[in-house]
């Protein structure tokens, strides 16, 4: 960021990283007395922005690709990295795109999970008759904003849009924190949201920008500010935000995945599906890391398939009985069977049952993303009830596993907690609820003591 003027700089940066967040606390209550359609007319709002800035956009993510190229030694960014920082015309249509499609989802905000009638009687007699008549004790449980979420993310100018349009939607603050090498683009896209919003007289710093590590380490002590931390990057930068903070922290470390082959799999789908899995963004956490295949399938098995990898310059790691099998095939041995590559490389091995893929599963695994490839109905049905994970799969690539793909219209992350959220985490993830409950002079000691009053319990049609 030190080549950008003062005037290039969203407001949000000249504010200490204590006042960005105060800021945003209070436009998060702004945003969650916002009715819908105020939330949708902005986020169209964004994505008009968005069309009209490409020029802008292409300009600032130049000077990231620049700083990037003049990288060196262990600081030079790897090529699926330089592939997600670069933005085009059709990246930025897309992500214009994906805000719209966050405006068509249903809104998430003020929808009646629950309704118990608590009493269907009035309250005391000591209440006028005007406001008793006919009216009981009641409680709803609504859905609503968790309030204030930083995001700490990587090489992924699209996750900018991506988690502000989610983030508005669900009527959320949000505190970005992108990671160096995409500084400028970052910089460039929340000046132009925040602009956005400001025509449309929804507070600014309901999107925000921090810069630089110190401020990583600021946000992560303001419990009393921020709600939830998202972070979106490495296993290295999600255990460092889990070991830094008393916030709740959405996310995962690993993705280790994994596909299991039936003895019943269909052949011809098992290679297009592993093919898929492996090939079409090996970098991306919901990318298969090992395939296991039934013993009684391996010997035919396993020689198509690594022919087909091989084909596609992907490295094999293997177990004794892969390598036996494969005598004539470059198969290293596999070093750790809890190894993410995020590359062209995979771990093979060989199992004796469905039990025994379940349980390798259960221990080498992440809980992330998992996949069944077979034609066994019983044997289907046991792997998607008994596996532990986010999202398991039967006879389909784990690269479903995806915000957009799931049908959330895009996704701030995916998360392999069982607390709060699970798996993709769309709008619905973004919210809690709270309890309202509506009475008409009722009180608690009426319900104690002899006399007491009965609460009716009864469940409400919704």
């Amino acid at each position: 960021m030190s080549t950008a003027t003062v005037a290039e700089v969203p407001n949000t940066l000249l504010l200490s990283t204590r006042e960005t967040a105060e800021a945003a606390k209070l436009a998060s209550r702004g945003l969650a007395a916002l009715a819908e359609a105020a939330r949708n007319a902005a986020l169209e709002a964004m994505a008009q922005a968005l069309d009209a800035a490409q020029t802008e956009l292409l300009a600032a993510n130049a000077e990231d690709m620049r700083a990037a190229a003049s990288r060196r030694g262990a600081e030079k960014l790897p090529p699926a990295t330089l592939a997600r920082l670069e933005l085009n015309p059709a990246k930025l249509a897309e992500m214009a795109a994906q805000v719209r499609s966050v405006a068509a989802l249903p809104d998430p905000l003020g929808r009646t999970l629950d309704a118990i009638e608590l009493d269907d009687k009035d309250g005391s007699e000591s209440v006028s008759s005007e406001v008793r008549a006919g009216r009981g004790l009641s409680m709803q449980k609504v859905s609503v904003p968790l309030g204030v979420l930083a995001v700490i993310f990587e090489a992924r100018p699209d996750a900018v849009t991506q988690i502000a349009a989610l983030a508005l939607k669900s009527g959320n603050a949000i505190i970005l924190k992108p990671g160096r090498e995409v500084e400028h683009t970052a910089t460039a896209l929340v000046r132009v949201l925040r602009e956005a919003l400001t025509k449309q007289h929804v507070p600014p710093d309901a999107v925000s920008l921090v810069l630089g590590r110190e401020r990583v380490q600021q946000l992560l002590a303001m419990h009393s500010l921020v709600d939830l931390v998202i972070p979106r990057g490495g296993k290295a930068l999600v255990e460092h935000v889990q070991a830094n903070t008393r916030i709740p922290v959405l996310g995962h470390a690993e993705g280790v995945c994994h596909i299991y082959v039936d003895r019943e799999a269909d052949a011809e789908l098992a290679l297009r599906v592993i093919d898929d899995a492996k090939t079409d963004y090996p970098a991306a956490c919901n990318a298969v890391e090992t395939v296991l295949v039934h013993r009684e399938v391996a010997a035919e098995f396993l020689p198509r398939l690594a022919e087909r990898l091989l084909a596609q310059g992907v490295a094999l790691h293997g177990d004794a009985a892969v390598r036996s099998l494969l005598r004539d095939v470059p198969v290293a041995e596999v070093d750790d069977w809890h190894t993410e590559y995020g590359e062209l490389a995979i771990s093979l091995g060989v199992v004796a049952s469905l039990d025994a893929a379940i349980e390798h599963i259960h221990t080498h695994g992440s809980a992330h993303t998992e996949s069944i490839l077979t034609e066994d109905p019983a044997a289907a049905e046991r792997f998607l009830h008994e596996v532990d994970a986010a999202s398991v799969l039967l006879n389909a690539s784990p690269r479903f596993a995806d915000g957009f793909r799931y049908g959330f219209g895009a996704e701030v992350g995916i998360s392999t907690s069982k607390f709060h959220a699970r798996g993709p985490v769309g709008l619905e993830g973004l919210t809690t609820y709270k309890y309202v409950v509506r009475g008409h002079g009722h009180i608690a000691g009426d319900y104690r003591g002899a006399d007491a009053r009965s609460f009716t319990h009864k469940r409400e049609a919704r």
